[in-house]
């Protein structure tokens, strides 16, 4: 059952906030332009994981980026990837695919923890031959993560985070038969 059927990121901001800014001194802010991570610096007092516009899915898909960056990665401007924007060729929407497979099976288990819906993003709809994407085929790769994921165990922040999202949107721990 959902106590709270509106998915609004000022709620994200909160809820992320609420939990990590004290402990890992990082903050959710909602940007104007692309998703961005940014270290503290002697002007900026914490780290901040920008999503695009004040979309709650983007707020989602850049929390779980975070979730997944180690110490090292969490000390460096966009934790230190790459990102090439829309109309990449085969080999570098590949390269951005497996990049993004952990990321999106956390996003879908966030999803899922809040009573949201979660399309897989090939984020290359300006590509120069748009049939060489395989939606299908990626949006089976990150299904399989978050198997893999659940089967073992999530990284300790999204778990926590999974948790909070649970709580707060009302919703029970899913099971692995709603990956579907």
């Amino acid at each position: 059952m959902t106590i709270n059927k509106t998915h609004q990121s000022n709620d994200l901001i909160t809820l992320f906030n609420d939990l990590f800014a004290p402990s890992f001194q990082t903050r959710l802010v909602s940007g104007s332009g692309e998703p961005l991570y940014l270290p503290a610096t002697n002007r900026r007092d914490c780290h901040q994981v920008v999503f695009a516009h004040g979309f709650f899915r983007s707020a989602l898909h850049e929390i779980a980026h975070w979730c997944i960056a180690g110490k090292v990665r969490r000390q460096l401007a966009d934790y230190g990837y790459w990102y090439k924007p829309d109309g990449r060729n085969l080999e570098e929407q590949l390269r951005f695919q497996q990049a993004e497979l952990k990321p999106q099976a956390l996003e879908w288990w966030f999803c899922l923890c809040a009573g949201h819906s979660f399309e897989v993003s090939c984020d290359n709809l300006a590509a120069s031959d748009p049939d060489a994407i395989d939606v299908a085929g990626f949006a089976e790769q990150v299904r399989q993560q978050l198997i893999n994921y659940r089967s073992s165990r999530l990284p300790p922040r999204a778990e926590a985070f999974a948790i909070v999202l649970q709580s707060f949107y009302g919703q029970s721990c899913p099971r692995l038969a709603e990956v579907a």
